[in-house]
């Protein structure tokens, strides 16, 4: 079920429903800039944690009535789960609350076979860095990999938990959205032509099994959604009034808070979001590269990576139950023109990101615009990466007018030295 985006727009057009524009070169207090920081980070976790709850209610249905059409109100619900979610990303790199703790929710790309089935053929069998490349949990109540035992018996949260990064690969990924995408769509394995997953319901259906092993299958996907809720609710505390996220910012030296802020929202543009989740898999034209690539809803979680942004610069986010979260925002505290070159940039990357998600919907998924001979498709991907390079330029110069020194943003090599990307 292909959510589009004027089905997600609502989630956007609330940001700026009724919302000022930001009012730029105003004397404004940075502890008030941090505070209202703080209060919308409080809210994306907390509606984050509200749509993880939404999704575990669909993946309980499944479970228990593994249907087509509860496969895809769970599919749907994890679309909107992402919403809230990738608008928290602008508080990476800055928070190191946030930065520790991104892993455990977020983490991509996953070797996929550590959880399940795979296609040998596409996935391969084997990987000379990663004895757990093709583990196969679900299929595996004992793993013996290395001289390690793994006692697999039983599939829950602190089983899954021990899997995260087992034996210290970043890509033995066992948990967060991309292990609950995996679960519900399985393995892309179009490339760059169309389509996404296309996992049946009866996966997860004991009486009517595909894939082998359906109740071990549910088992994790009901544990994995079980410690996504977990994890949010973790970070969601973190910001509340009394919470150590907020009382560090809030609580310490105003220019040091509004360097946490820039340097998120500088790393994010460039080097993550620019660099490691477009640039490279241009460069390679590869669909592997692509930040949801089971499920093929890559464009909306990098739109609304920037939504975040832009809610960090004006102040203001509308709560998905339609409260509005307002205060003085980082345009505030910066000149004039600092500040109008800052909202026209992000402006203009709001722009470019529409245009890909407009392609997406009308024309191709973001796995066929990367592709190799794709001249069109590449050249709209480019856009928005160029987009988001003229950003960061506009971030450097927020930087210089709140006088702020030692920042540095995350770099990529897709963009810092592309001979060495193969």
């Amino acid at each position: 079920m292909k959510q589009t985006f004027f089905g997600l727009a609502l989630a956007a057009a609330v940001v700026t429903t009724g919302v000022a524009a930001p009012a730029t070169g105003q004397a404004a207090d940075g502890r008030a800039v941090l505070t209202t920081y703080a209060d919308i980070a409080q809210a994306l976790y907390g509606d984050s944690l509200a749509a993880a709850r939404d999704l575990k209610a669909a993946v309980d249905r499944l479970v228990a009535d593994p249907t087509e059409g509860n496969l895809a109100r769970a599919r749907a619900a994890w679309r909107a789960a992402r919403v809230p979610y990738q608008q928290t990303e602008v508080y990476r790199f800055g928070n190191a609350v946030v930065d520790d703790w991104e892993g455990k929710v977020n983490a991509w790309p996953l070797d996929e076979g550590l959880i399940d089935y795979v296609d040998a053929g596409a996935y391969g069998t084997e990987n000379d860095e990663n004895a757990y490349f093709a583990a196969n949990v679900i299929a595996n109540a004992t793993l013996r990999i290395g001289g390690q035992t793994i006692d697999a018996t039983t599939i829950d949260k602190a089983l899954i938990q021990s899997l995260h990064e087992v034996g210290d690969v970043e890509a033995n990924v066992a948990t967060g959205y991309h292990a609950v995408e995996f679960l519900l769509w399985g393995q892309d394995l179009n490339g760059t032509g169309p389509g996404a997953g296309a996992r049946p319901a009866t996966d997860f259906d004991a009486a009517h099994c595909t894939g082998g092993h359906c109740d071990r299958r549910a088992a994790y996907l009901v544990a994995v959604t079980d410690l996504l809720i977990d994890d949010l609710a973790w970070m969601a505390a973190q910001w509340d009034a009394q919470g150590p996220a907020r009382q560090g910012l809030v609580g310490g030296d105003p220019q040091a808070g509004l360097t946490v802020v820039l340097t998120g929202m500088g790393s994010l543009s460039y080097g993550e979001l620019a660099g490691e989740r477009m640039k490279l898999g241009l460069m390679l034209h590869d669909p592997e590269e692509e930040h949801d690539c089971f499920s093929d809803n890559t464009v909306y979680s990098h739109y609304y990576d920037v939504v975040g942004m832009r809610n960090v610069l004006a102040g203001a986010y509308r709560r998905t139950d339609g409260r509005l979260v307002k205060g003085p925002g980082l345009t505030d505290v910066l000149g004039a023109e600092a500040g109008r070159r800052l909202t026209a940039a992000v402006d203009a990357t709001i722009d470019r990101m529409r245009a890909m998600v407009d392609r997406n919907e009308r024309v191709e998924a973001y796995d066929q615009m990367i592709g190799d001979g794709n001249a069109e498709g590449n050249a709209v991907v480019q856009a928005a990466i160029d987009a988001l390079l003229v950003q960061t330029k506009a971030i450097e110069g927020a930087v210089r007018d709140l006088g702020l020194t030692a920042i540095a943003f995350e770099g990529s090599d897709s963009l810092d030295a592309p001979e060495k990307v193969q």
